[in-house]
C-alpha cells in the first residue's frame, strides 16, 4: 500500500511538472529532429536477384576520412606521424600510478592484497613517438628484420601501443595474442609464425618457463616491467635473453638505424589470432589497408573530439576492435588513459576500500564495451536496487519508466538524470557520452538500461576480425535498440538466403539470409591456412568477400537485425529449429545468470540449460525456499539442491515466456554449474564468448544423464 501511495505521489508531481515545463522542453530540444533522424533510410538495395541482396550504406565520408584520403595516409606508421605533428604537445597515453600495495581484512577475516593508487601520469604525443622510434631502434640492434613476425603477448597498456608502434616504423608484422590464452595456444601461434622476439609483462612472464620449451626458435623475451615489485628472471631457458622495456628503449636511444623500412598499404601490419571458439585459435592476416579502411569508417560512425574527450582504454589491445578503437583515438587526438577490470571502478577487486576506482579519477568521455561487461553493469545496477529500501526502489522504478517514456519521444530528462541517474552514471566516472558496443550481440533489455542509468548514446557495431572489426553500425541518431545498423562506407553487405535454415531474401515482411560482408577492409586470408581462406573468404565484382556465419535481417529503414548464426541452430526431434545463441542473448540477462550454454540434441525433443548462477541472487532464492542453514553448506551440496534447482528452472522459464521465446525454445532441464567459466579453465574464449565444444564435453555425464530420463 504504501509502495502506491509514494508512486502515486511521484506521478502527480511528475505530472505537474511536465506541464510546465513541456512547451520549454519542446522549443530548446525539439525533439522531432531527433526522431525524424531515427527514422531516416540507411541503406540501399544496389542488387537483386533470387537469393542475394547487396547493400550499401548511404552515409557519407567524414572530415578526418577524406584527410586520409587526400593526404595518402594508407598506412598505420603515416597515421600516427600525422597525429603526431598535428598534436604535438597534447597528451596521448596514460597510466595511472600504483604507490602500494596493502593488505585489508575483509568482514569474514580474510586477507585480501588492495591498491593505494595516485594520479594518472600523462605522455604527450611526441613523447610516445619518442618512445616508439627507441623501441623500433631496439629491435633491428636485436637481428629483427623488416617483414619478420613479432608476438605481443601482453595486457591492455601503454607499453603495449608504444611497443606495436615501434614494430609499424620498421614494417615488422606484430602477432597478438591473448593475455588469457592458455600455453598451448600461446606455443601455437609463436610456433606457426616464426617469431623469435616475444613481448610480454611482468605479470605473464612466469608463462615462459613453460612456453619456452616448446617455442624453440623463440631467442628473446621483452618484458614490461611492474610498477612495484622486481621481475625475477631466473630460472629461464637457457640461451633466451631477458629484457626489461626500460632497457629496450635505453638501447634503442643509443642505436641509429641506417635504412628505414616503412611499411607499404599492402604489407601485413598485423597477424591476429581469433581466440577460438572451437579448435585452436587462427592467425587473420590483416593489412595496412585493412586498417586504415576500418579507421576511416570508425571516424565516420562515431563522433569524437579530441579537445574535450578522454577514452578509456581496457579491452584487450590483442582485440582488434579494441586496436581500431584505440587508433581511432589516436588518429584524432584523443588522449587515452588505461585502466584494468582488476581497477576500473570504486568496488574493483584492487582498489583498497573508500579509495577511487581508474574511472572516478580519468572520468572518461569515451568508452568501447563488450556485452558481458555491459551485462555485468546491468545486473549490478539491478542488484543494488533491489537492495535497497521500498522508497529508493520506489523512486528508481518511475524515474526509469519515466525517463524511458521520454527518451522514446525524442526528449532528454535534466531533472531526473541530476537527481536519479547522476549516481549511476557516477559508476564510471560521470562524464560517459558515448559508448561504442561490440563483439557480440548486445540484448535489447541491456542496451536500454545502459541508455538510461550511464549514457544515452549507446552505440552497437558489429564486425569480426576477418572483416577488421568493421561492418555495420548504429547511426549516431538511432534510438532504437537490438540493431547493429547500416554498412559502414568501406564495405558492403551481402544478404543471401539459406535455405537450410528456412531463412531466405524472399521473406516477408523483412529479407533474412546470411550476411557476406565485402571491402578494403577484409582480410587477406588466414595465416598458412589456404584450405580454410578458400572456405571462407571469395572474390566477386572485383571485391574481396568474407562469410560471416551469421544470419541478418534487413529492417524496413535499411538497418541490419542480427538474428541468428548458421553454427548455432539445432533440429530438435520435433522438426523444431532452435537458435542457441538467440536463447542464449535472451536468458543471459535473467538475474540469477552469470553465464548461460544452452545445448540441444536432435534425437531428443528439448533443450538443456548449462548455468553459472550468480550466487548472490542463488543464496537469496535458497533462503526464500526455506532451504535449511544456507550459509553453511558447501556451493556443490547448494547447487545440488533439487528445491533449488526447479526454482531456478522456473524463474529461466518465466524470464523466456517474459522475452517471448517458444514454448520449445526454453530449456526443460538445467544444469548448475559449480565453476565460473573463465578463459584459464578454457570454458570461455579471451573475449569471454563461450567456448560450446569444451563445456558441453566437461558437462558431458550430467547431459547424458538427464537426457537418460
Amino acid at each position: 500500500m504504501e509502495n502506491a501511495y509514494l508512486l502515486s505521489a511521484f506521478k502527480t508531481i511528475s505530472f505537474i511538472y511536465d506541464v510546465i515545463t513541456y512547451p520549454v522542453y519542446l522549443i530548446l530540444q525539439q525533439p522531432w529532429n531527433k526522431k525524424h533522424k531515427s527514422k531516416q533510410i540507411k541503406s540501399d538495395i544496389t542488387k537483386f536477384d533470387d537469393h542475394t541482396i547487396i547493400i550499401k550504406t548511404l552515409s557519407k565520408p567524414s572530415s578526418n576520412h577524406l584527410t586520409l584520403v587526400k593526404d595518402k595516409i594508407d598506412t598505420l606508421q603515416k597515421v600516427f606521424q600525422y597525429a603526431v605533428h598535428k598534436y604535438t604537445d597534447s597528451y596521448c597515453l596514460g597510466t595511472r600510478d600504483v604507490l602500494a600495495e596493502e593488505d585489508e581484512v575483509q568482514r569474514n577475516g580474510r586477507i585480501f592484497k588492495k591498491y593505494v593508487m595516485g594520479d594518472y601520469r600523462w605522455m604527450t604525443f611526441t613523447e610516445v613517438d619518442k618512445a616508439s622510434d627507441n623501441f623500433g631502434n631496439a629491435l633491428v640492434s636485436l637481428g629483427q628484420k623488416p617483414k619478420e613476425n613479432i608476438a605481443i603477448f601482453a595486457e591492455t597498456r601503454a607499453e603495449w601501443m608504444i611497443s606495436v608502434q615501434g614494430c609499424f616504423k620498421q614494417n615488422i608484422p606484430v602477432v597478438t595474442l591473448y593475455a588469457t590464452l592458455g600455453e598451448d595456444a600461446i606455443a601455437h601461434g609463436i610456433n606457426e609464425t616464426e617469431v623469435t622476439i616475444v613481448i610480454t609483462s611482468h605479470d605473464l612472464l612466469p608463462k615462459f618457463k613453460k612456453i619456452l620449451q616448446l617455442t624453440p626458435r623463440v631467442k628473446t623475451l621483452i618484458y614490461m616491467e611492474d610498477q612495484l615489485a622486481e621481475t625475477n628472471t631466473s630460472g629461464y631457458k637457457e640461451g633466451v635473453e631477458i629484457i626489461s622495456f626500460k632497457s629496450i628503449l635505453k638501447r634503442g636511444s643509443e642505436y641509429t638505424v641506417t635504412e628505414k623500412h616503412l611499411p607499404i598499404n599492402s604489407d601485413i601490419a598485423i597477424v591476429m589470432y581469433t581466440s577460438g571458439s572451437t579448435g585452436v585459435p587462427k592467425g587473420v592476416n590483416l593489412t595496412h589497408t585493412n586498417l586504415i579502411s576500418t579507421l576511416k569508417a570508425f571516424t565516420d560512425a562515431i563522433d569524437i573530439d579530441y579537445k574535450k574527450d578522454v577514452f578509456m582504454g581496457y579491452l584487450p589491445l590483442a582485440h582488434v576492435f579494441e586496436l581500431l578503437g584505440e587508433l581511432a583515438c589516436l588518429l584524432c587526438g584523443i588522449r587515452i588513459g588505461y585502466s584494468t577490470p582488476l581497477t576500473m571502478i570504486d568496488t574493483s577487486s584492487k582498489i583498497k576500500r573508500g579509495t577511487k576506482g581508474d574511472a572516478a579519477v580519468l572520468k572518461p568521455t569515451v568508452m568501447t564495451a563488450v556485452p558481458l561487461i555491459l551485462d555485468r553493469i546491468y545486473k549490478g545496477i539491478n542488484e543494488k536496487v533491489s537492495s535497497g529500501t521500498t522508497l529508493q526502489k520506489t523512486l528508481f522504478k518511475f524515474a526509469f519508466e519515466y525517463k524511458s517514456k521520454w527518451l522514446e519521444r525524442g526528449f532528454q530528462t535534466p531533472l531526473i538524470n541530476m537527481f536519479v541517474f547522476k549516481k549511476t552514471s557516477a559508476l564510471l566516472g560521470g562524464r560517459i557520452r558515448f559508448i561504442l558496443c561490440g563483439g557480440a550481440p548486445l540484448s535489447p533489455e541491456t542496451h536500454t538500461l545502459i541508455k538510461i542509468c550511464l549514457c544515452e548514446n549507446v552505440q552497437q557495431g558489429y564486425g569480426l576480425t576477418e572483416t577488421s572489426s568493421c561492418g555495420s553500425a548504429m547511426s549516431r541518431d538511432d534510438m532504437s535498440t537490438g540493431r547493429v545498423g547500416a554498412p559502414l562506407t568501406v564495405n558492403d553487405f551481402m544478404l543471401v538466403s539459406w535455405e537450410e535454415g528456412s531463412y531466405r531474401i524472399t521473406d516477408k515482411p523483412y529479407p533474412r539470409g546470411e550476411l557476406i560482408i565485402g571491402g578494403d577492409n577484409i582480410s587477406p586470408g588466414y595465416y598458412k591456412n589456404p584450405e580454410k581462406t578458400k572456405e571462407e573468404f571469395f572474390e566477386k565484382d572485383g571485391k574481396w568477400w568474407f562469410k560471416t556465419g551469421d544470419i541478418g535481417q534487413l529492417e524496413p529503414d535499411g538497418a541490419i537485425k542480427i538474428i541468428d548464426r548458421k553454427k548455432d541452430l539445432v533440429k530438435l526431434q520435433g522438426g523444431e529449429y532452435v537458435s542457441l545463441g538467440k536463447v542464449e542473448s535472451q536468458l543471459k540477462t535473467c538475474p540469477v545468470v552469470d553465464n548461460i550454454c544452452i545445448y540441444g540434441n536432435p534425437f531428443h525433443m528439448y533443450t538443456i540449460a548449462l548455468v553459472v548462477p550468480n550466487r548472490h541472487h542463488l543464496i537469496d532464492m535458497a533462503k526464500k525456499l526455506n532451504i535449511e542453514n544456507v550459509n553453511e553448506v558447501s556451493i556443490e551440496e547448494l547447487f545440488s539442491n533439487k528445491k533449488l534447482e526447479k526454482a531456478v528452472a522456473d524463474e529461466l522459464a518465466a524470464h523466456g515466456r517474459k522475452n517471448k521465446l517458444e514454448r520449445f525454445e526454453i530449456p526443460t532441464e538445467i544444469i548448475i554449474c559449480n565453476d565460473v567459466w573463465t578463459p584459464d579453465n578454457n570454458l570461455v574464449t579471451a573475449a569471454f564468448k563461450i567456448k560450446r565444444r569444451e563445456i558441453y564435453d566437461k558437462y558431458k555425464v550430467q547431459i547424458d544423464n538427464l537426457y537418460q530420463f
